[in-house]
């Protein structure tokens, strides 16, 4: 059900624990700010990330959230990010797996899509609708070419389709999409 296999992403950090650039890249960070400017509200009481990396994004949306969960299948990851946001707590998990409980009313899924498989994001897509029905929920894809099976825009078509929520673009630019959608009630 993952595209990836574990070895892939741990191979992506073997030589540090950024290997995308994103503390230095200046694309990186105007992208993360966008990303919390595509919220649709100022505050939120619980917040689950899926894919949090090194922690960068969470670096931007952690100062908003009650309480900030990440989740990535990387353990060089999850070092950095425990670093990058100290209050913060973090999952260790390869998904799609059941995901970390908790009343999250904002769930963040930031270029990780691509690296599952189309009944990955199916599982996800219908763990997180029966779980967490009311959480906004919000889609950052990479609009190149993934080096994975699925593409960005496919794979976000594909999770947007097994949800049972109202999507619309909220952002993004020529290189990268966000899509938003709010919970039901």
């Amino acid at each position: 059900m993952s595209a990836v296999h574990l070895d892939h992403l741990e191979t992506l950090y073997a030589n540090g624990d950024d290997p995308w650039g994103f503390r230095t890249s200046a694309y990186e960070q105007a992208k993360f700010r966008a990303t919390r400017a595509a919220l649709g509200r100022p505050a939120y009481s619980s917040t689950l990330e899926l894919g949090c990396g090194n922690g960068e994004l969470a670096r931007h949306i952690a100062p908003i959230c009650g309480q900030y969960t990440g989740v990535d299948a990387v353990e060089t990851a999850l070092q950095a990010a425990r670093r990058a946001v100290p209050g913060g707590h973090f999952v260790q998990l390869f998904l799609p797996a059941p995901l970390p409980g908790g009343p999250h009313d904002l769930i963040i899924l930031s270029e990780i899509l691509y690296f599952l498989d189309p009944d990955g994001i199916r599982a996800l897509a219908a763990q997180i609708d029966g779980r967490w029905p009311g959480a906004e929920l919000l889609c950052v894809i990479w609009l190149g070419h993934s080096g994975n099976p699925l593409q960005g825009r496919d794979a976000l078509d594909l999770f947007r389709g097994a949800t049972s929520r109202a999507w619309h673009r909220a952002g993004g630019g020529a290189r990268y999409r966000i899509d938003r959608a709010e919970g039901r009630a």
